[in-house]
Protein backbone atom coordinates (compact mmCIF):
# COMPACT_ATOMS: atom_id res chain seq x y z
CA UNK A 1 0.00 0.00 0.00
CA UNK A 2 1.25 3.57 -0.65
CA UNK A 3 2.47 5.61 2.31
CA UNK A 4 0.48 8.37 3.72
CA UNK A 5 1.36 11.94 4.42
CA UNK A 6 3.09 12.74 7.67
CA UNK A 7 -0.11 14.27 9.78
CA UNK A 8 2.85 16.53 10.69
CA UNK A 9 5.61 16.80 8.24
CA UNK A 10 9.16 18.55 9.62
CA UNK A 11 8.72 22.40 9.09
CA UNK A 12 11.72 24.95 8.58
CA UNK A 13 10.38 27.70 8.76
CA UNK A 14 10.69 29.68 12.74
CA UNK A 15 8.96 32.85 12.17
CA UNK A 16 9.31 35.83 10.34
CA UNK A 17 12.32 37.47 11.72
CA UNK A 18 12.34 41.07 13.18
CA UNK A 19 15.63 42.01 11.21
CA UNK A 20 13.64 40.92 8.17
CA UNK A 21 10.77 43.77 8.89
CA UNK A 22 13.36 46.12 9.98
CA UNK A 23 15.73 45.60 6.52
CA UNK A 24 11.85 46.36 5.01
CA UNK A 25 11.37 49.63 6.84
CA UNK A 26 15.45 50.78 6.21
CA UNK A 27 14.15 50.02 2.45
CA UNK A 28 11.06 52.47 2.54
CA UNK A 29 13.62 54.92 3.41
CA UNK A 30 16.62 54.66 0.98
CA UNK A 31 14.97 53.25 -1.94
CA UNK A 32 18.07 53.57 -4.04
CA UNK A 33 20.64 51.11 -5.79
CA UNK A 34 23.57 52.65 -3.79
CA UNK A 35 21.79 51.70 -0.43
CA UNK A 36 20.76 48.29 -1.33
CA UNK A 37 23.19 46.64 -3.28
CA UNK A 38 25.84 46.56 -0.08
CA UNK A 39 23.14 44.87 1.55
CA UNK A 40 21.89 42.90 -0.46
CA UNK A 41 22.97 39.42 1.42
CA UNK A 42 21.10 41.30 4.12
CA UNK A 43 17.83 41.06 2.34
CA UNK A 44 18.28 37.29 1.22
CA UNK A 45 19.09 36.20 4.74
CA UNK A 46 16.60 38.35 6.92
CA UNK A 47 13.61 38.59 3.82
CA UNK A 48 13.76 36.89 0.68
CA UNK A 49 15.18 33.46 2.58
CA UNK A 50 12.21 33.04 5.50
CA UNK A 51 9.76 33.95 2.70
CA UNK A 52 11.10 31.12 0.43
CA UNK A 53 11.28 28.54 3.69
CA UNK A 54 7.68 29.77 4.36
CA UNK A 55 6.39 28.82 1.47
CA UNK A 56 7.92 25.47 1.63
CA UNK A 57 6.42 24.82 4.66
CA UNK A 58 2.91 25.43 3.48
CA UNK A 59 3.29 24.01 0.45
CA UNK A 60 4.61 20.87 2.79
CA UNK A 61 1.97 21.16 4.99
CA UNK A 62 -0.96 21.77 2.25
CA UNK A 63 0.59 17.79 0.77
CA UNK A 64 0.12 16.41 4.00
CA UNK A 65 -3.20 17.32 4.11
CA UNK A 66 -4.15 16.65 0.84
CA UNK A 67 -4.76 20.38 -0.13
CA UNK A 68 -4.89 22.01 -4.25
CA UNK A 69 -1.51 23.75 -3.51
CA UNK A 70 1.46 23.55 -5.32
CA UNK A 71 4.82 25.57 -6.54
CA UNK A 72 8.33 25.83 -6.30
CA UNK A 73 8.94 27.77 -3.18
CA UNK A 74 12.01 29.90 -4.63
CA UNK A 75 9.87 30.89 -7.80
CA UNK A 76 6.98 31.64 -5.85
CA UNK A 77 8.15 34.51 -4.40
CA UNK A 78 8.02 37.55 -6.10
CA UNK A 79 11.16 39.70 -7.06
CA UNK A 80 12.17 42.77 -4.98
CA UNK A 81 12.22 44.85 -8.43
CA UNK A 82 9.49 47.19 -9.42
CA UNK A 83 8.69 47.39 -12.84
CA UNK A 84 9.02 51.02 -13.06
CA UNK A 85 8.93 51.25 -17.43
CA UNK A 86 5.14 53.05 -17.61
CA UNK A 87 4.82 54.26 -13.93
CA UNK A 88 5.69 57.99 -12.93
CA UNK A 89 6.70 56.67 -9.70
CA UNK A 90 10.40 55.38 -10.56
CA UNK A 91 11.53 53.82 -6.70
CA UNK A 92 13.50 50.74 -7.63
CA UNK A 93 12.29 48.17 -5.44
CA UNK A 94 9.26 47.13 -3.64
CA UNK A 95 9.00 47.78 0.24
CA UNK A 96 7.36 44.04 0.83
CA UNK A 97 7.98 40.93 0.15
CA UNK A 98 5.08 38.67 -1.75
CA UNK A 99 4.68 34.24 -2.56
CA UNK A 100 1.81 33.09 -4.44
CA UNK A 101 0.86 29.35 -4.61
CA UNK A 102 -1.52 28.32 -6.59
CA UNK A 103 -2.86 24.55 -7.73
CA UNK A 104 -1.66 24.39 -10.99
CA UNK A 105 1.89 25.66 -9.91
CA UNK A 106 1.97 28.91 -11.83
CA UNK A 107 2.69 31.91 -9.79
CA UNK A 108 0.05 33.90 -11.15
CA UNK A 109 -2.64 30.97 -11.52
CA UNK A 110 -6.65 31.78 -11.86
CA UNK A 111 -7.45 30.94 -7.82
CA UNK A 112 -4.14 31.67 -6.37
CA UNK A 113 -3.19 32.23 -2.94
CA UNK A 114 -0.76 35.42 -1.86
CA UNK A 115 1.19 35.97 1.41
CA UNK A 116 2.36 39.38 1.36
CA UNK A 117 5.05 40.60 4.13
CA UNK A 118 4.65 44.27 5.11
CA UNK A 119 5.58 46.40 8.33
CA UNK A 120 2.34 47.14 9.64
CA UNK A 121 0.53 45.50 6.50
CA UNK A 122 1.00 41.86 6.44
CA UNK A 123 -2.29 39.58 4.95
CA UNK A 124 -3.28 36.61 3.41
CA UNK A 125 -5.24 37.17 0.44
CA UNK A 126 -7.03 34.35 -1.83
CA UNK A 127 -9.16 34.44 -5.29
CA UNK A 128 -9.40 35.69 -8.86
CA UNK A 129 -6.28 38.45 -9.68
CA UNK A 130 -6.39 40.40 -13.31
CA UNK A 131 -8.79 37.07 -14.48
CA UNK A 132 -8.62 37.04 -18.34
CA UNK A 133 -11.14 38.71 -19.76
CA UNK A 134 -12.91 35.23 -21.21
CA UNK A 135 -12.59 34.00 -17.44
CA UNK A 136 -13.63 37.52 -16.26
CA UNK A 137 -17.01 36.74 -18.38
CA UNK A 138 -17.48 33.19 -16.87
CA UNK A 139 -16.86 34.96 -13.39
CA UNK A 140 -19.43 37.39 -14.19
CA UNK A 141 -21.90 35.22 -15.62
CA UNK A 142 -21.59 32.72 -13.37
CA UNK A 143 -22.35 35.46 -10.34
CA UNK A 144 -25.49 36.07 -12.47
CA UNK A 145 -26.65 32.27 -13.46
CA UNK A 146 -26.81 31.93 -9.71
CA UNK A 147 -26.44 35.10 -7.36
CA UNK A 148 -28.35 33.09 -4.48
CA UNK A 149 -25.34 30.46 -4.21
CA UNK A 150 -22.71 33.42 -4.69
CA UNK A 151 -23.92 35.30 -2.04
CA UNK A 152 -24.07 32.16 0.37
CA UNK A 153 -20.02 32.25 -0.57
CA UNK A 154 -20.10 35.46 0.57
CA UNK A 155 -21.72 35.21 3.75
CA UNK A 156 -18.89 32.25 4.15
CA UNK A 157 -16.51 34.51 3.57
CA UNK A 158 -17.85 37.09 5.55
CA UNK A 159 -18.38 34.48 8.38
CA UNK A 160 -14.91 33.05 8.28
CA UNK A 161 -13.16 36.66 8.42
CA UNK A 162 -12.38 36.50 5.14
CA UNK A 163 -14.34 38.85 3.02
CA UNK A 164 -14.02 39.76 -0.68
CA UNK A 165 -12.35 43.23 -0.02
CA UNK A 166 -13.24 46.21 -2.10
CA UNK A 167 -11.30 46.55 -5.74
CA UNK A 168 -10.08 49.45 -6.90
CA UNK A 169 -9.96 48.17 -10.42
CA UNK A 170 -13.64 47.95 -10.47
CA UNK A 171 -15.96 49.38 -13.01
CA UNK A 172 -17.92 52.36 -12.44
CA UNK A 173 -20.59 51.02 -14.30
CA UNK A 174 -21.98 47.77 -15.04
CA UNK A 175 -20.35 45.73 -17.85
CA UNK A 176 -21.96 45.14 -20.83
CA UNK A 177 -23.86 41.70 -20.55
CA UNK A 178 -24.55 42.13 -16.82
CA UNK A 179 -27.22 44.65 -16.57
CA UNK A 180 -29.87 42.12 -15.29
CA UNK A 181 -27.41 42.60 -12.40
CA UNK A 182 -28.82 46.09 -11.44
CA UNK A 183 -29.91 46.78 -8.27
CA UNK A 184 -29.22 43.29 -7.00
CA UNK A 185 -27.55 42.31 -3.87
CA UNK A 186 -24.59 40.90 -6.64
CA UNK A 187 -24.40 44.08 -8.80
CA UNK A 188 -21.09 45.70 -6.25
CA UNK A 189 -18.96 42.11 -7.23
CA UNK A 190 -20.32 42.57 -11.41
CA UNK A 191 -18.20 45.34 -11.03
CA UNK A 192 -15.02 44.21 -9.56
CA UNK A 193 -12.34 43.21 -12.30
CA UNK A 194 -10.52 41.03 -9.04
CA UNK A 195 -12.13 38.87 -6.78
CA UNK A 196 -10.26 38.72 -3.92
CA UNK A 197 -10.76 37.61 0.20
CA UNK A 198 -8.22 38.52 2.47
CA UNK A 199 -7.38 39.29 5.79
CA UNK A 200 -5.15 41.00 7.65
CA UNK A 201 -2.08 39.12 9.59
CA UNK A 202 -0.75 40.18 13.16
CA UNK A 203 2.77 40.51 14.32
CA UNK A 204 2.47 37.67 16.35
CA UNK A 205 0.89 35.77 13.51
CA UNK A 206 4.18 36.52 10.92
CA UNK A 207 6.60 36.11 13.85
CA UNK A 208 5.50 32.60 14.85
CA UNK A 209 7.13 29.18 13.87
CA UNK A 210 3.28 27.83 13.52
CA UNK A 211 2.56 30.90 10.61
CA UNK A 212 2.00 27.69 7.77
CA UNK A 213 -0.88 26.53 9.72
CA UNK A 214 -2.21 29.53 9.82
CA UNK A 215 -2.22 30.21 6.15
CA UNK A 216 -3.69 27.12 5.43
CA UNK A 217 -6.68 27.88 7.67
CA UNK A 218 -6.91 31.07 5.70
CA UNK A 219 -6.75 28.91 2.98
CA UNK A 220 -9.23 26.51 3.71
CA UNK A 221 -11.60 29.43 4.71
CA UNK A 222 -11.07 31.18 1.48
CA UNK A 223 -12.09 27.50 -0.14
CA UNK A 224 -15.47 28.70 -0.93
CA UNK A 225 -14.50 31.26 -3.21
CA UNK A 226 -11.69 29.14 -5.06
CA UNK A 227 -13.72 26.35 -5.20
CA UNK A 228 -16.77 28.10 -7.13
CA UNK A 229 -14.26 30.12 -9.65
CA UNK A 230 -12.34 27.15 -10.44
CA UNK A 231 -15.48 25.09 -11.37
CA UNK A 232 -16.28 28.01 -13.69
CA UNK A 233 -12.87 28.15 -14.78
CA UNK A 234 -12.68 24.52 -15.68
CA UNK A 235 -16.55 24.28 -17.50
Amino acid sequence: MPSRPARNPPMNFTGFPAEGLRFLRDLAVNNDPAWFRPRRDEYEATVRGPMIALAADVLTLAASRSLPLSGDPAKAVFRIYRDVRFSKDKRPYKTHCGASLSRTGARLAPGLFYIHIEPGGCFAAAGFWHPEPPLLDRLRQGILAEPGRFLKVVRALDQAGMPIGPDEDASQRLPRGCEAGRGTPVEPFLKHRNLIARRALSDADIGSAALPEVLLDRFAAARPLLDLGWALADA
